[in-house]
């Protein structure tokens, strides 16, 4: 086996105990959302606009909450997640709530073996990329997956956030920009439930932007924009501060915590 897999395997285990914590987290807002609650935020919906009609495939999609939101937008949608445990719920959610969303089970850099139809639309968000240790292949799976004039969009933290341990009481910056080697973390807790008992057991990989744009751009796909913002909409990393508009800020805002990306097929 090789290491990388090795590497897979842990984080689809932790990934496995996460979805049963996430499910009955304050910040998934699981019972609104079967209500009706979107999960899906303002970069993303502004990005994307009106979705209905349109095929679209989300990468990367934990349990399916914001596959569904789009589903619920009228989109015809496929999902595809690591963890067995995500896409069992994220199947559940979808009949209980009687829509017509696909999950499919596998490695996001496999996806091609796994999904052969194109899509008007590819989207991936918020924690995706750091668990892939080469972002060239998943830019090349963009690129297949993607119709001709299609799109695809993503919203992530921003390469600066990733720089820091978070894990002592001040966060403390020790992780390169461009960093090769793998990185692991062990600690109790997550990032959903940080008083949660279940021990989070991680490898996963820094990416700068410029490896992100070259990735897309080499796959053969035009980037429309890169946009970099100083707000978050979650509340995921210490001393942030909510503003008026939802999101969160740090005080001194010295440098971007989300960016977005999007990119068309010619």
């Amino acid at each position: 086996m090789e290491t990388n897999d090795i590497y897979f395997n842990i984080n689809k285990a932790t990934w496995n105990d996460k979805v049963k914590v996430h499910a009955q987290s304050k910040m998934y807002h699981l019972e609104d959302f079967k209500k009706g609650k979107s999960s899906l935020m303002s970069y993303e919906l502004e990005a994307l606009g009106d979705v209905k009609g349109k095929s679209l495939l989300h990468l990367q999609c934990h349990f399916g909450q914001d596959t569904l939101s789009w589903s619920r937008l009228g989109a015809k949608c496929t999902g595809v997640d690591l963890s067995d445990e995500g896409v069992a719920l994220a199947q559940r959610l979808n009949a209980e709530l009687n829509l017509d969303a696909k999950f499919v089970c596998c490695n996001v850099l496999d996806t091609s073996d796994f999904i052969k139809d194109t899509f008007d639309i590819v989207f991936t968000s918020y924690g995706v990329i750091g668990w892939l240790p080469d972002l060239k292949p998943w830019g090349q799976m963009i690129a297949e997956r993607l119709k001709q004039g299609g799109t695809f969009f993503m919203a992530e933290f921003h390469p600066i956030v990733w720089m820091f341990d978070y894990l002592g009481d001040t966060p403390v910056m020790k992780y390169g920009y461009m960093q090769e080697d793998v990185i692991y973390e062990e600690y109790e807790g997550t990032y959903a439930d940080e008083a949660s008992k279940m021990v989070s057991r991680e490898y996963g990989w820094n990416h700068g932007l410029g490896e992100v744009i070259s990735a897309l751009t080499e796959a053969g796909l035009h980037v429309e924009f890169l946009k970099e913002y100083d707000e978050s909409p979650y509340d995921v990393l210490p001393d942030l501060e909510k503003t008026e508009s939802g999101m969160y800020v740090k005080k001194d805002k010295l440098y971007p915590l989300i960016f977005t990306i999007k990119a068309v097929k010619l």
